[in-house]
């Protein structure tokens, strides 16, 4: 069926992200997004000029929607909503924080969002933990503890996002009350 093209490079996006989060960057051909998205490899090539292209491309894509989802503040409220796109968009969120994480050529794009976010809440955390050092390992760890629970919460079925969210809030305020005491 043909698409308009805006609609179509969607199409190939959301197939892309589902494949590349399954199988990472090295092991997918495009023949397996084409197949995924039921189109043939001539079409991703009308859209993309490489598979290096596609997958940056799925990963801008996912790393936007999860801004759209977290919003620009980072607040109390942010770890629920991170969660709850976790849970909708699960292919995104494994694609950034599993998958490109691993892959050399992509590293310093995902290595970039975390500074970025890193630095967000070191800046948040200024007021509440005086010594900058402490504040920067709190902001790291804060940062690593949130994506890493709501990896291990997805891997074991996504129970009650809400109780997720809280727990892994209290986990993050933890870490802020011992970087306090330092």
């Amino acid at each position: 069926m043909k698409l308009p093209r805006r609609q179509r490079r969607e199409q190939l996006l959301a197939q892309a992200t589902k494949v590349f989060a399954d199988k990472g960057y090295a092991s997918t051909g495009l023949e397996d997004v084409a197949a995924a998205a039921g189109v043939s490899r001539m079409i991703l090539y009308r859209h993309f000029e490489s598979k290096a292209d596609l997958y940056r491309a799925a990963c801008e894509r996912a790393g936007e929607r999860l801004a759209a989802a977290t919003g620009d503040e980072l607040t109390e409220s942010t770890v629920g909503a991170l969660v709850r796109w976790a849970a909708k968009e699960t292919a995104e969120f494994r694609l950034l924080f599993h998958q490109a994480a691993r892959e050399a050529d992509f590293r310093a794009d995902i290595d970039a969002l975390r500074a970025e976010l890193i630095e967000t809440l070191r800046h948040r955390m200024r007021d509440l933990i005086p010594d900058r050092r402490w504040a920067k390992w709190a902001a790291n760890l804060a940062l690593t503890v949130t994506v890493e629970a709501t990896m291990a919460w997805l891997e074991v079925g996504s129970p009650d996002p809400d109780q997720a969210a809280d727990r892994i809030t209290e986990t993050v305020q933890a870490v802020i009350t011992a970087a306090i005491r330092h």
